[in-house]
């Protein structure tokens, strides 16, 4: 199964350091494949350093397409990262 969606970056650091690294953690629990993309770039979610390379801040656009049996599953948590404050207590049980 696939799943693509277009989200917003929602926490007050973007996807920088910690934020970046709760995301790797998260997209790491599934088995599907995990690709992000910003403009032309497009990485492996399950890697720091791709998700780095983005430089995606507060308010950017990124494109998840996640493949595999459990990419609705992986959609909807890494969303949650995305969209939500990294500082809630949800997102501090991903670390």
């Amino acid at each position: 199964m696939i799943a693509e969606k277009k989200i917003t970056i929602r926490n007050k650091s973007g996807l920088h350091a910690r934020p970046a690294a709760v995301f790797v953690q998260v997209a790491n629990k599934y088995d599907s494949e995990v690709i992000v993309k910003k403009g032309k770039l497009e990485v492996n979610g399950k890697s720091i350093m791709g998700i780095l390379m983005l430089a995606a801040g507060k308010n950017s656009q990124v494109t998840m397409k996640i493949d595999g049996d459990d990419a609705e599953q992986a959609m909807a948590e890494l969303e949650q990262v995305l969209s939500g404050d990294l500082d809630a207590p949800e997102a501090n049980k991903a670390r």
